[in-house]
């Protein structure tokens, strides 16, 4: 009779739990980041603690860096061999062009807004504040370039299956998400955003699809037809 290897099978049971627990940390992770990302969840929070209305933006960064450890601790204490290897010029290729891709799409916003800064010194909004859909080169061909950059350079390092089944699941909560978020973007801009969103692919750029400069500027600002909001704290 062959001898069975306990210890193999031991192993599969602990690999298979502990990347259901990486699948299941950055489930709960973008679950949690979508859900304070609302506009309700907003409204509901501020009307319970009416001092967060200047602070949100600024404690919602705070909690999205600091939740996103334990998902990360996770996936980078698997043991695991990587499945396969990238050639090392394509995997530093992609992570420059993620980087000066984030870096260049910054230049089209307010950092001190983006971080919640500004917001702190904002205690009274003018009536008639309106919001501006901000296109900037990379948004003519993805509504969400930072999206798809992150995906382009988790996808092109070397995975361990811990990463691989980090990878999927955050590529399924940003295919999620990112509609989640384009609800609020409707909320706000109305049909101009849906029309750039009819336009322009999500998340995978396709380059007969993208905006040319004359569609960018009738897009880049809101309807005049449509009432003014208040932005978002």
């Amino acid at each position: 009779m062959p001898a069975i290897d306990l210890n193999s099978g031991g192993k599969w049971v602990n690999d298979s739990t502990y990347l259901t627990a990486i699948c299941l940390a950055w489930g709960l992770y973008g679950l949690c980041h979508s859900w304070l990302a609302g506009s309700r969840t907003k409204r509901l929070l501020i009307q319970r603690w009416p001092a967060l209305k200047t602070r949100y933006r600024l404690l919602y960064n705070l909690q999205a860096a600091i939740l996103a450890l334990p998902p990360l601790a996770l996936t980078w204490s698997y043991p695991g061999e990587p499945l396969w290897h990238w050639p090392a010029w394509i995997a530093w290729t992609t992570f420059l062009i993620a980087l000066a891709g984030f870096l260049w799409t910054m230049r089209w916003y307010d950092g001190m807004d983006f971080l919640g800064l500004r917001q702190l010194r904002q205690y009274d909004t003018p009536g008639d504040y309106r919001e501006t859909l901000i296109l900037s080169p990379l948004h003519r061909c993805v509504r969400h370039p930072w999206y798809s950059l992150g995906l382009l350079y988790l996808w092109t390092r070397d995975l361990n299956p811990g990463w691989l089944a980090a990878a999927i699941t955050i590529t399924i909560y940003l295919a999620i998400g990112s509609r989640l978020e384009e609800q609020k973007l409707v909320e706000v801009f109305g049909d101009a955003y849906r029309r750039y969103r009819a336009r322009v692919p999500g998340l995978v750029p396709r380059p007969w699809r993208c905006l040319g400069q004359h569609e960018i500027k009738q897009l880049s600002r809101k309807d005049q037809t449509e009432p003014p909001r208040s932005p978002a704290p």
